[in-house]
């Protein structure tokens, strides 16, 4: 079971390593930071409010003291002196109650004043975190560009080894399809294998029809020379034997109208 849990957690870590961008890791850790600098400012602001509220309170048990003492005085001028003394105990119960919430007056403000040092604290880390987030993940990106480019050159990338691989089936193919077309001829020409259609003939039979080929042109061209040359006798003939009938016949033609007259 130990062996199976840490193989579990060995496997889930590799397959989140994998699936992690450092950016995306980055801009979640910046809005987490967002969020308690937000945080803070509401403790600093909630702070703020409670120390205005004790201010307030303040002021109004001061008047009353104010008010207690006043009256006070106006009944012992009156020769009240039990009211007098009535005014200034209930004076003195207000002044216990304004020293208790200046004393909690002073301790708001201290930690008003501490939680919002804090908070320019935060801020400023919170701002350089920012910056050094953008930083890196530039830097990230460039590298990860730059990785891609130099496994496309060299053909490790996944999408260029297929690649490669298929142009290597395509290269193999070819060669194993013009090695087999070779050998056919070749067997053809020697005569190791029959051509059903007749049409393929060894060297000796090409040669010997190259050679009858070439014998019956001759013999054509000389047959054409021949009837070329008694051609042109025989229309010499034509011509010259067309002349003397001509002739003989201008001859006769007065003889044939001296009858007629």
């Amino acid at each position: 079971m130990k062996r199976m849990g840490m193989l579990f957690r060995a496997k889930a870590n590799k397959a989140l390593d994998r699936a992690e961008d450092p950016r995306e890791t980055l801009d979640y850790s910046y809005q987490k930071q967002l969020e308690l600098l937000q945080k803070v400012r509401r403790g600093v602001a909630d702070v703020a409010t409670s120390r205005k509220r004790l201010e307030l309170q303040l002021n109004q048990l001061q008047g009353q003291s104010s008010k207690l003492e006043d009256q006070g005085r106006k009944a012992l001028a009156l020769g009240r002196e039990d009211l007098a003394r009535e005014a200034l105990s209930r004076r003195a119960a207000l002044q216990q109650q304004v020293t208790d919430l200046e004393t909690q007056h002073t301790t708001l403000q201290g930690e008003e004043e501490k939680l919002t040092l804090a908070a320019q604290r935060l801020q400023a880390k919170v701002d350089a975190f920012r910056t050094k987030k953008e930083t890196i993940k530039a830097t990230y990106t460039a590298a990860q560009a730059q990785t891609r480019i130099g496994e496309a050159f060299s053909g490790i990338s996944e999408e260029m080894g297929d690649v490669g691989l298929a142009i290597q089936r395509a290269e193999d193919k070819t060669q194993q399809l013009q090695a087999r077309a070779g050998a056919i001829d070749e067997l053809l020409a020697s005569g190791a294998l029959d051509d059903p259609t007749g049409t393929a003939k060894d060297d000796i039979a090409a040669e010997l029809d190259r050679i009858s080929g070439g014998s019956d042109v001759e013999l054509e061209l000389q047959r054409m020379k021949a009837e070329l040359a008694g051609g042109s006798s025989s229309s010499q003939q034509a011509i010259e034997g067309g002349a003397q009938d001509g002739t003989q016949q201008s001859q006769q033609s007065p003889h044939k109208f001296d009858k007629q007259w």
